[in-house]
């Protein structure tokens, strides 16, 4: 299994980002997609969730209206379009296979290595 993150960076308070995770080594087609955040000091966060198709995403009430997941059963890939970035969406992104076990304290093969995202004036 391998997940690579990219497309976070440097952003201003109601700006947007796209994240991009590029999956490998698994049937990708069939496997829920989930998005996750590690704010500076604090645990993870689950942000979003993807079944395999359109219609099939779930999102965490702090991101709910602002972040849009998506993917792209072809090209092995899903993303996460954040729009209206606040600070406090500050953290590390990470692209999971699977679901978000809540109360999660390390990242598993499952997890890839993230990608920062920082939201400041």
């Amino acid at each position: 299994v391998q997940l690579v993150e990219s497309g976070g960076g440097l952003v201003q308070p109601g700006g947007s980002l796209k994240l991009s995770c590029r999956a490998s080594g698994f049937p990708f087609s069939t496997w829920v997609m989930t998005w996750a955040r590690q704010a500076p000091g604090k645990g993870f966060e689950w942000v979003a969730s993807m079944g395999r198709g359109v219609g099939d995403e779930v999102y965490s009430g702090s991101v709910k209206g602002r972040f849009t997941i998506s993917r792209d059963n072809a090209e092995n890939m899903v993303y996460l379009q954040m729009d209206n970035l606040k600070p406090e969406d500050t953290a590390v992104y990470f692209c999971l296979r699977g679901g978000f076990m809540s109360g999660t304290t390390e990242r598993t093969s499952n997890w890839g290595q993230g990608t920062q995202v920082t939201v400041s004036s």
